[in-house]
């Protein structure tokens, strides 16, 4: 059974027990408000020990960095095996909170576990008084879709910071 829970600070580690695998065929490219569907060859490999880009290092660093920041990890857990993460970032304006990282471990996935944690990410945000929550999203098909059918809209104003950090990802705004 998977609990959801706020993990520790001292429990970021096990984001190693993650595997951000996936075979991609459709992603999205944004021009305004609008997506591109686009037929890509994007296999993701799973993180890889170490640091730099798409490293455990640097999804671990990038959590506590959002923790430093104020946020929250969320950790889906199968007994003592994290399945899923997310993390909040609140006040990415004084109005609007971040769904910074959401991640579900491949062989978890389209099991819910996506929907739970966002669903404790939309608590946060509106406990804090949140009027909107964001997200960058990867440009994938699973990663797009979930957003959209969870009433992300692609935004035609990207926070300016976000957009620089990640260029390539689909920007969306929920209204809460």
């Amino acid at each position: 059974m998977i609990r959801i829970r706020r993990m520790d600070v001292d429990e970021i580690g096990k984001l190693r027990e993650i595997n951000r695998s996936e075979v991609i065929r459709v992603g999205y490219r944004q021009e305004g408000t609008e997506l591109i569907e686009m037929a890509v060859h994007w296999d993701t490999p799973p993180w890889f020990d170490g640091d730099g880009e798409h490293s455990f290092g640097e999804m671990i660093g990038m959590a506590e960095h959002y923790l430093d920041l104020g946020g929250t990890a969320i950790g889906a857990f199968d007994d003592n095996r994290l399945a899923g993460f997310a993390v909040y970032r609140p006040r990415l304006r004084p109005t609007m909170g971040q769904l910074a990282i959401l991640h579900v471990s491949d062989g978890y996935r389209r099991s819910g576990i996506a929907s739970r944690l966002h669903a404790q990410v939309l608590a946060l945000a509106r406990s804090d008084g949140a009027t909107a929550l964001y997200v960058s999203a990867t440009p994938s098909e699973s990663a797009v879709g979930f957003y959209l059918s969870k009433g992300f809209v692609p935004t035609s104003e990207p926070v300016p910071e976000l957009l620089a950090e990640e260029p390539e990802d689909i920007h969306m705004v929920l209204q809460l």
